[in-house]
C-alpha cells in the first residue's frame, strides 16, 4: 500500500480560517459541536500538554521566570493552522501563571468602546485571550498599542474642536493573541508581542498519545493499533483526532462493542469515508475530476470550481493546501495537475 516518503510531508497542512468551509469531519476548524467535548479533554497544565516540545521548554523558563518576580508574562502570539492547541495554551498559561483568563475574538470586537470594557475590567496580573486577532478592526487594534506597551489607555472623549484625549492607566497584563493567518498581523502589533510560537503539525506518536490521553478521560477500551490507526487518518491535528475518536466510540456505542479494535475504528472511519491519508470524499472527488475531465491537468481554479460545484474559496483554501501538501497535486504555471503519487492513491 502507498505511503508518504516522509513523516513530515504527510504531516504539513496548510491554514484553513474559511468560514464557510466543508462541514467534513476532517475539516479543521472549531464547530459548535466541538466546543464541549474539547473543554473536556483538553490539558489543563503544561506537563499535561503533548507535543511541541520547543514551545513546550520554552514557555516552561518564561514561566517560571515571571512567576519567581511576580510579574506578568510577556504578551504571547500563538500562531498556526485551527486544531493544534493555542486556545489549550492560553489557558494553560493563565492557570500556570494563577491568574484569571477573559477570552474574546478579533470579530467581536468591532468597536474601541468593546475593547475598553475588557482592558478596564482586567485585574492585575489577568490573561487577555484574544482569537483570530488578526481579524481586529484596524481603530481597535491601535488602542492595543499603548496598552500592550505602557498598560495605558487612549480614548477621544467628545468631538470637534471640544475633543480631547483621556489617558486611563491600566493593570499589568499578558495579552495571548492566535492567529491562523500571522501574515496578515500588522507589523506594528506584531512588534509588540515579547514571544511568537509558530504550532507545528504533531508526529504519529504524539498523535498516538494525545488520543490515549483523551480515550482514557472518555473511559474508552481501545488498543494501540486502534489509536494508531486513527493517528494516521486525522492530518495530525488533535481537534480532528478527538473528533475521529467520537465517530468511533458512537459506532462502537450502536453495535454493542465494548472493546474497540482495529476492525471497529475501519468501520466507522470508512463509514465516514475517510481513506489511509486523511482524505475524504469531496477531496477524492477534486482529485478524480482533474483525472477524468482534464486528464490530470493542468487545470485553472475557476474551471475546477465549475466542474465540481465547488466554490472556488473552498477549494483554494480548504481542499487544495492539503491535495498539495500531501503531493498528490502540484502547481505549475499553467494550472493544477495530479502527480503520479495522486494516481496511485485514487488506484488504491
Amino acid at each position: 500500500m502507498y505511503r508518504f516518503r516522509s513523516l513530515s510531508s504527510m504531516c504539513i497542512l496548510q491554514s484553513m480560517s474559511i468560514e464557510d468551509a466543508q462541514t467534513s469531519v476532517v475539516v479543521p476548524t472549531a464547530t459548535e459541536e466541538d466546543t464541549s467535548f474539547d473543554t473536556a479533554l483538553r490539558p489543563r497544565r503544561l506537563d499535561e500538554f503533548i507535543g511541541q516540545p520547543a514551545l513546550k521548554d520554552s514557555l516552561t523558563i518564561f514561566l517560571a521566570a515571571a512567576r519567581g518576580r511576580g510579574e506578568p508574562l510577556e504578551h504571547v502570539l500563538l500562531a498556526g493552522p485551527p486544531g493544534l492547541g493555542k486556545t489549550s495554551l492560553a489557558q494553560i498559561i493563565a492557570r500556570e501563571l494563577g491568574a484569571n483568563i477573559r477570552v474574546t475574538t478579533g470579530p467581536a470586537l468591532t468597536k474601541v468602546a468593546d475593547l475598553a470594557g475588557i482592558l478596564t475590567n482586567l485585574q492585575p496580573h489577568d490573561v487577555l485571550f484574544i482569537d483570530e486577532i488578526h481579524r481586529l478592526h484596524r481603530s481597535v487594534e491601535e488602542v492595543l498599542y499603548p496598552a500592550m506597551e505602557d498598560y495605558t489607555l487612549d480614548l477621544v472623549v467628545g468631538q470637534g474642536p471640544g475633543a480631547r484625549t483621556l489617558r486611563l492607566d491600566l493593570p499589568p497584563f499578558t495579552l495571548v493573541g492566535a492567529t491562523t493567518r500571522v501574515g496578515m498581523l500588522g507589523s506594528p502589533l506584531r512588534d509588540r508581542f515579547g514571544m511568537s510560537y509558530r504550532l507545528s503539525f504533531y508526529e504519529l506518536e504524539d498523535m498516538r498519545r494525545i488520543l490515549a490521553r483523551s480515550a482514557s478521560l472518555l473511559s474508552l477500551a481501545i488498543d494501540d493499533e486502534s489509536l494508531a490507526e486513527i493517528a494516521q487518518r486525522c492530518r495530525c491535528t488533535p481537534r480532528i483526532g478527538n473528533r475521529l475518536l467520537k465517530r468511533v466510540r458512537d459506532y462502537a456505542q450502536v453495535h454493542n462493542h465494548e472493546t474497540i479494535n482495529r476492525e471497529v475504528v475501519d468501520k466507522a472511519l470508512d463509514l465516514l469515508e475517510i481513506d489511509r491519508l486523511g482524505l475524504d470524499a469531496t477531496d477524492r472527488k477534486v482529485l478524480q475530476a482533474m483525472i477524468e475531465h482534464f486528464e490530470g491537468g493542468p487545470v485553472g481554479l475557476n474551471t475546477l470550481a465549475a466542474v465540481t460545484s465547488e466554490e472556488e474559496d473552498t477549494l483554494e483554501e480548504v481542499i487544495e493546501p492539503f491535495l498539495l501538501q500531501c503531493q498528490l497535486i502540484k502547481r505549475t504555471p499553467r494550472g493544477r495537475v495530479v502527480t503520479d503519487e495522486g494516481y496511485k492513491h485514487l488506484e488504491q
